[in-house]
């Protein structure tokens, strides 16, 4: 969700109950500064939600540093860190005061990031769209697994769109979960209409993972992933693939709603959403289990 995960929707999402997460790329021009879009995102986010919200930044991205160093200059409360060394920031961060949440996917990392001293852990599965970890191990085999080896408290991620599935994940351990895919599809999130259309439709075995030469990552059924699957299974060159994948991909399926060259990353889940309604209507049933 790195370009739609704006204000609008955190404080959405925080208003009705839920922490509420803003991306430095959300609802940016595609030439945009990340850095000066994020402490916009942050002011916007202030204005229109007084309950607590954090601001995720994977520590892959290029001005990663200077993003943190904004984070600290707003004095955000919260961070959501993930696709790197937790041990990089996660100090400087407590310094200031600021939570850390560190995003994981198999027993080791999770060990690594507690001897980091992160505040929690959020556990991701092979299911959640986008990014996934290269050992690709399902979630509900994750949680017990990392629940026995950490003492930190833990948020499943990966594929979870409802409260069967948050139930369950809690049974295995988990004290919490996170929503990723599901808060494409709602009233608040700036994704293209083509985006969410997509999501409504999938069946069950819409999604793949492709790109696992690159970094495997699960999305949605379509011309774009279906070509990169296609090149990575006949073995054509790194060079290559990353050639054909090129820049902003994301950025063309979830802004732009481009159906033929957009990446339009998305949970396995997917199959269980089958129409587009308020954020707070998503908390609501997770509460309840009604609609």
């Amino acid at each position: 969700m790195l370009w739609i995960a704006d204000a609008s929707l955190a404080s959405a999402i925080s208003n009705a109950g839920a922490l509420g997460t803003i991306s430095p790329y959300a609802a940016m021009a595609e030439s945009g500064n990340p850095v000066e879009n994020l402490r916009f995102q942050i002011s916007r986010t202030r204005l229109l939600t007084n309950k607590p919200f954090a601001v995720n930044i994977p520590l892959d991205l290029p001005d990663s540093g200077l993003l943190i160093n904004l984070a600290i200059e707003e004095k955000v409360k919260i961070v959501v860190t993930a696709a790197g060394n937790p041990g990089l920031y996660t100090e400087l961060l407590h310094s200031s005061g600021i939570q850390v949440l560190h995003v994981i996917s198999s027993v080791s990392q999770a060990i690594a990031a507690q001897s980091c001293g992160v505040d929690l852990l959020i556990v991701e599965g092979a299911e959640a769209g986008g990014r996934i970890g290269r050992a690709e191990i399902p979630l509900f085999s994750l949680i017990p697994q990392v629940v026995a080896a950490v003492s930190l408290p833990v948020i499943a991620a990966g594929g979870i769109v409802d409260t069967h599935q948050m139930k369950a994940a809690m049974i295995l351990g988990a004290d919490g979960v996170q929503l990723g895919t599901r808060f494409i599809a709602v009233n608040e999130c700036i994704a293209h209409q083509n985006y969410k259309q997509a999501i409504i439709e999938a069946q069950d075995g819409d999604t793949i993972v492709a790109g696992r030469s690159l970094g495997p990552a699960r999305r949605l059924k379509s011309s774009f992933s279906l070509k990169l699957s296609d090149m990575e299974k006949s073995g054509k060159e790194i060079a290559l693939q990353l050639s054909f994948i090129g820049r902003r991909r994301s950025r063309k399926a979830q802004i732009d709603g481009n159906l033929e060259e957009g990446d339009f990353l998305a949970g396995a889940s997917v199959g269980l959403i089958k129409q587009v309604i308020p954020a707070a209507q998503v908390i609501q049933t997770l509460i309840t289990g009604r609609l």
